[in-house]
């Protein structure tokens, strides 16, 4: 329930991830021409751009305006063997466990000076050597619940836990057959497997890094260069041009872009889409002293809404004043809301909307 999201860039070595942090977080992680060049995470927080929070600040005269954000964590290049420790793989894949989504970075850009870890650019290969060090990942850590479990059933004969054991090992054959586990997860869901941390059960975007002139792609034609299925999540980007109109304003940025024929940047893209994918929707506070946006799951009810802001908030939660961003706006403050009955109060069982304006009444203890 946290505000906060983290997302890990993945890929083979040299496909532009650490320009790609470097682009989205200002920071100066190393970008190198070598496997390797990272090992330890790089981490950097982005604010989410949306036009709604500067609206809220203006109209509330707020003295601070705060994002909403995404944490990047750029984990270093991965490669054949990873799962076996290779190249310091163990310790690479343990920091994928660590974040919410993977963003799987693949290359399809030319570039003769850039060497490519396996001498070609094939990037539906690329992503099959990803995958296969996650699920031999995943296969060695389901290995050892499927034996942890049999032992629990030679002293206790429960029919949950048989049942619990037969669900494993469809899954274990599934991860064999070179599938991914959300895939499983999603056709079979008599189980929580989330406590398992299997890598291949988180959701993976597919982020294709392309030359400019391919940044008009299709979905429908990325998926094909990929070799992936219409469930597969996947954008294009050009990491190049992100890093050249980085220090542009926005408008300047929107204009640059226009000329390759899109109108959104590669990372407000990104983050647009892995909000989508993780299901997160954004409500605001606003007042003289700041406007804020805060993010939820999609269905988050009031109280554990109001606790994002404040853990003493849904422990001590009585209701919400809650208002539409459109019927605020429209309004223009919160005073003429409620005199235009615009402001409702909702109680614990309310489901907090994409876009509400919120004020937590709340016992003070």
């Amino acid at each position: 329930m946290a505000s906060k999201l983290s997302v890990g860039i993945v890929g083979l070595p040299n496909v532009g991830k650490s320009t790609l942090f470097n682009t989205i977080t200002r920071l100066n992680a190393l970008a190198a021409n070598y496997p390797f060049a990272t090992v330890e995470p790089n981490i950097g927080i982005v604010p989410i751009k949306d036009p709604r929070l500067n609206t809220l600040s203006e109209l509330s005269n707020s003295a601070e305006t705060i994002p909403t954000s995404i944490e990047f964590w750029d984990i270093a290049g991965l490669v054949k063997g990873a799962s076996e420790g290779e190249g310091l793989g163990n310790q690479f894949l343990g920091h994928i466990r660590e974040v919410d989504m993977i963003i799987h970075l693949v290359r399809l850009f030319e570039d003769p000076n850039i060497i490519h870890v396996e001498n070609r650019i094939h990037p539906a290969e690329d992503i099959k050597i990803i995958n296969q060090e996650l699920i031999l990942k995943d296969i060695e850590t389901l290995s050892k619940r499927i034996s942890d479990t049999k032992a629990k059933l030679k002293s206790n004969k429960d029919n949950k836990l048989s049942e619990y054991l037969d669900y494993l090992e469809k899954l274990y054959q599934h991860l064999n057959n070179g599938y991914l586990a959300n895939t499983f997860a999603k056709n079979h869901n008599e189980f929580d497997i989330s406590d398992l941390h299997l890598l291949t059960n988180k959701p993976i975007l597919y982020v294709s890094n392309v030359d400019e002139q391919d940044l008009t792609l299709t979905e429908e034609e990325l998926r094909n260069k990929l070799d992936l299925t219409v469930d597969d999540h996947v954008v294009s980007i050009s990491v190049k041009l992100e890093s050249e109109i980085v220090s542009l304003s926005e408008e300047e940025q929107y204009d640059y872009l226009k000329t390759f024929g899109i109108s959104e940047s590669g990372i407000d893209k990104i983050a647009r889409v892995c909000y989508q994918m993780l299901g997160l929707i954004t409500f605001f506070t606003t007042g003289e002293k700041e406007t804020r946006a805060w993010t939820i799951k999609k269905g988050t009810k009031a109280p554990q809404a109001a606790g994002v802001i404040h853990t003493d908030f849904e422990k001590n939660f009585i209701c919400l004043e809650c208002v539409s961003y459109d019927d605020f706006i429209s309004a223009g403050s919160w005073n003429k809301a409620r005199e235009q009955g615009r402001v409702r109060q909702e109680g614990r069982d309310y489901e907090v909307n994409d876009g509400d304006i919120i004020i937590v009444k709340h016992n003070a203890r």
